[in-house]
Order: structure tokens, then C-alpha cells, then sequence
């Protein structure tokens, strides 16, 4: 089974020329045959640009995702983009749930379990973002935490749709810190996340879930999760802005 590496730009690069170089440098350093299965999740603004630009190249070894959506297909709802939208731009993933999100901007498991549905619904893969804060890992609450996260985001999820997502393991206190999860606790989690799914979904649908990493990874650590069976990939930040890094890391996998 491929290895998903997902990269995650957030606010970034902060010019469109920036955005360019880094996605052409991917598709013309990148092998169609890839063994890992690469998506490019670039702020709504580069969207269009890069689409363009990966047509042009005919180049498939590079998929687009984005990194929000609304829950509804359409309406009177100013400042937001509807999978509907992505979906009909060529759009085939989309992060949903980051710890950004939830703690910055304050979105809650109840929109976020909506956003999942209206994803579906259009036909995107989520990518579904879950994570302790640093409190709750030192309390000895980590696990409690990521199960209420995972059920109360999944509330209302159908079968069928629980088969479509794509969890992301992301522990708050290791995104952009550099204080990277070890492997090791990461397939701990992974196995975890998995079980939590089994009890309400079926082990059949825990068994084919694909769960990545993500916080703090580099070309230099990326080897030690890759190589774990219950871990299908990595959810790349920072360094998925550095090409040259970034495609080590897909080399990697």
C-alpha cells in the first residue's frame, strides 16, 4: 500500500511566484511512478495557479488538497468556499479539524463532523486533524482527550462515510515546535485511534483506516514513522515549504 505524504502550506508562501517554484520544482523532480501518493494542500488563493500548472505538465504523481471547507453546498455565507467548489476546481482532498482551527479560530467537533459529511457528500477525501495539548499529555489524559475528539468529530458519521476519512494524528505540543512524537508513542496512538474506530465503526473499517502523523517532521525523522505498518503516512508543515527537504521526504516513503 502507498504511503500518503500530505503537505500542509497553512498561510503560505506569501507571494504567488514562491508557490510556483516550490509546486514546479515537486512535479519536475517528482516521478509519476512514485511509491507514495503525494497531496499539495496550498491556501485557496494558489488553488487555481497550481491546478493550471500541474494540467500543463500532465504530471500525476501530484495531487491537489485543500486545507478547509464549508458545510454547506452553497448559500448566503460570505468569506467561506464550498466543497462543492473544490470539488468541481479538481480538488480531491481536504484537511478538516486542524488544532489551528479548533484553538485559534474556534472551531468546534460538532462543525467539523458537518464539514465531514458535506465533503463526502461532493466527493473529497478528509483528512481528519486530531491531537492532545501538551496539558493533557502530562495529566496522563491524552487518550481520553483523542477519543472524545475522534467520537464527538465523527458524531453523526454513517458507515460508509467513516470508510472515506483520512485521520491525522498531530499533537498539539509538536506542531512547529521541533519537539517531534517519538515513532514508537505515534504507532502507540495510531493502534489507539484504530481501536476507538473499531468500537464504532467495525474492525473492517479499523483495519483499512489510514492514520498519518503529523508535527515537527523532517527528512531526518520522517524514516521512523514511514516504517510503521499502522502508520499509512505523514502530514507534512513547514518543511513541505522547503522542496528540496520535502522531496526527501517523499523519497522516504
Amino acid at each position: 500500500m502507498k504511503k500518503i505524504i500530505v503537505a500542509n502550506w497553512k498561510m503560505n508562501p506569501q507571494k504567488p511566484k514562491e508557490a510556483e517554484r516550490i509546486f514546479n520544482y515537486l512535479l519536475k523532480n517528482l516521478k509519476t511512478k512514485t511509491k507514495a501518493l503525494v497531496v499539495v494542500c496550498p491556501p485557496f488563493l494558489y488553488i487555481e495557479k497550481l491546478l493550471n500548472i500541474k494540467k500543463k505538465s500532465r504530471s500525476k504523481a501530484v495531487k491537489l488538497g485543500a486545507q478547509n471547507c464549508f458545510w454547506e453546498e452553497k448559500g448566503a455565507y460570505t468569506g467561506e468556499v464550498s466543497p462543492n467548489m473544490l470539488k468541481a476546481f479538481g480538488i480531491d482532498y481536504v484537511i478538516l479539524g486542524h488544532s489551528e482551527r479548533r484553538f485559534i479560530l474556534g472551531e468546534n467537533s460538532q462543525t467539523i463532523s458537518r464539514k465531514i459529511k458535506q465533503a463526502i457528500k461532493a466527493g473529497l477525501t478528509p483528512i481528519l486533524c486530531i491531537g492532545e495539548p501538551r496539558e493533557e499529555r502530562k495529566k496522563g489524559k491524552a487518550f481520553q482527550f483523542l477519543e472524545k475528539e475522534i467520537k464527538s468529530s465523527l458524531k453523526g458519521i454513517s458507515l460508509q462515510e467513516a470508510k472515506k476519512v483520512i485521520i491525522a494524528y498531530e499533537p498539539i505540543w509538536a506542531i512547529g515546535t521541533g519537539n517531534f512524537c517519538p515513532a514508537d508513542d505515534a504507532l502507540t496512538v495510531a493502534l489507539f485511534i484504530k481501536k476507538v474506530v473499531s468500537k464504532r465503526f467495525g474492525a473492517k473499517t479499523a483495519k483499512s483506516l489510514k492514520v498519518l502523523y503529523g508535527g515537527s517532521i523532517d527528512a531526518n525523522n520522517a524514516k521512523s514513522y514511514l516504517k510503521q505498518e499502522a502508520i499509512s503516512g505523514l502530514l507534512v508543515g513547514s518543511s513541505s515549504l522547503k522542496p528540496k527537504e520535502f522531496l526527501k521526504i517523499i523519497k522516504t516513503a
